[in-house]
């Protein structure tokens, strides 16, 4: 029998199941709303969320108790179970900890915050942490090749399969120590990401504020010229210009990284004069505006003094989005080899060149989760920021949980 035709039999019970569910349940309750106004997918939607979690819980027994052949095709489920869990409870300690210390103002946004939320703050103040004190957390240097230590040591600190305690995450191909790679990572691919958004917000930001101020043929030039821009994907656009960059920056690396932040922000800042656009059209409208107006005031207080301090949450909201797709950018060309140049450590290139271990998945999956570190990183600072900008959309918006 196929998956496919498994997948379908199971979704079939479920499907008879919920129907069983919602008549049984009427019958029993007396016909209460509850169950006589259920419709019959929400009644499936029960049925299939407790055999999902049925076969999670049956799935991490099994790779409790099974033999070390069959439990390698469980190491990375138990491993995503694991964390889950582990990174909840953090969450709700943080969380908890966050509404008992602290001033009256951050106890009440504490007491506001969902535990997704509570999971990107923390997620990210570790993330903020590792990048600030990278020098001092990391055991060894990001270019530093330990000497006497074989390369290629694989993660898990298991002898059977040639690890080393020394280094629980490994060494890479030439022997350096993937863990303080990893904690440099952070405060390469972060913080320039972090610094190519800030870039990409004020030359957008003020583009588009001046666009919705001043009007007329500026509002025209600008976003005719934008609408060009954002006609090219961004990813192929910014892999064209990294290798022209690449041809001029020669074998100065630093430059090329200059060159990598310069075109990501002018890129990016499309969107983000969009959006300022947009809001700023819909405030200079607004009575306070033209009284502003009457008054003499100049541009730059009509900016920075009344459409700005109206338009804060919107582009907050934009920051953290944007970040992702800076961040996430600056990752796929260092994984193409056009971005963060060696020896400078990145997630990306990390990724890159860790690929080989994957050959390892079937019978040793710990070596083959080498890669999927700083894979890992990249995913979990992504769904975090996202995590808090779901959060400050909902908070701005005025919704109720």
């Amino acid at each position: 029998m196929s998956v496919w035709v498994q997948i379908v039999g199971v979704l079939m019970a479920c499907l008879a199941l919920g129907w069983v569910f919602q008549f049984a349940g009427e019958k029993i309750t007396d016909g209460t709303p509850f169950f006589r106004d259920m419709p019959l997918s929400v009644a499936f939607g029960y049925v299939l969320g407790v055999v999902v979690l049925i076969w999670i819980v049956w799935s991490y027994y099994l790779s409790r108790t099974l033999a070390a052949p069959e439990v390698n095709k469980y190491f990375f489920f138990r491993l995503a179970i694991e964390g889950f869990v582990l990174f909840s409870i953090a969450a709700w300690l943080f969380r908890l900890l966050g509404r008992t210390v602290g001033t009256r103002a951050t106890k009440k946004l504490f007491r506001q915050m969902p535990l997704t939320a509570s999971f990107g703050l923390m997620t990210i103040g570790i993330y903020a942490l590792l990048a600030i004190f990278a020098g001092l957390l990391a055991p060894y240097g990001q270019e530093q090749i330990i000497p006497g230590v074989a390369a290629n040591i694989p993660p898990g600190a298991d002898p059977a399969i040639g690890g080393n305690a020394d280094f629980p995450l490994g060494t890479d191909q030439i022997g350096r120590d993937i863990l303080s790679r990893l904690i440099y990572g952070a405060q390469n691919t972060v913080g320039i990401a972090f610094v190519t958004t800030c870039l990409a917000f004020v030359l957008g930001g003020t583009l588009g504020f001046l666009a919705a101020t001043l009007g007329g043929w500026l509002d025209q030039v600008l976003s005719r010229f934008i609408d060009v821009l954002m006609a090219i994907p961004s990813l192929i656009f910014a892999l064209l210009l990294m290798t022209i960059a690449s041809a001029w920056a020669g074998s100065q690396s630093g430059m090329l990284t200059v060159y990598m932040v310069l075109i990501i922000a002018v890129i990016d800042s499309t969107r983000v004069f969009r959006l300022a656009r947009a809001v700023g059209a819909n405030i200079v409208v607004m009575d306070y505006i033209e009284a502003a107006k009457l008054r003499g005031e100049g541009l730059g207080y009509l900016i920075f003094k009344e459409i700005l301090p109206n338009a804060t949450s919107p582009l907050l909201a934009e920051f953290g989005l944007r970040f992702c797709f800076v961040f996430l950018t600056i990752a796929a060309l260092s994984f193409l080899g056009v971005g963060i140049q060696p020896p400078l450590a990145d997630w990306g290139t990390m990724v890159r060149d860790l690929a080989q271990f994957i050959n390892f998945a079937s019978f040793a999956p710990q070596v083959a989760s080498a890669p999927l570190l700083a894979a890992g990183a990249i995913a979990l600072l992504t769904v975090a920021v996202n995590f808090v900008v779901d959060w400050m959309l909902q908070k701005s918006s005025g919704l109720k949980e």
